[in-house]
């Protein structure tokens, strides 16, 4: 196995261990009315999808088209090959 997958296993573990001790209860306050208990577990594990969903859609690569061959860039490269073609070359592509 690379040693990238070791690392995302070692870290999902160590992950639902830290959540699965503690799954005692706590008092959130939200920015409006009273606090409400609510199990440690989940402000956790809500805190840990919120925190993968975003470092997911931030480090996904971007949708790039680039080319190395100049040529096709400039539209030389389609009537270059175009005019060097025999007649039976022709007939054979089409």
């Amino acid at each position: 196995m690379k040693a990238k997958t070791i690392f995302i296993i070692v870290i999902t573990a160590l992950l639902t261990l830290f959540l699965v001790i503690n799954n005692d209860a706590v008092e959130f306050d939200f920015f409006f009315g009273a606090p409400v208990p609510v199990s440690k577990l989940l402000v956790i594990g809500i805190c840990i999808l919120i925190g993968f969903i975003l470092g997911f859609l931030v480090g996904r690569p971007r949708k790039t088209v680039s080319t190395y061959d100049t040529e096709i860039e400039k539209g030389y490269a389609a009537t270059e090959n175009k005019s060097s073609l025999s007649d039976e070359d022709r007939d054979y592509i089409s």
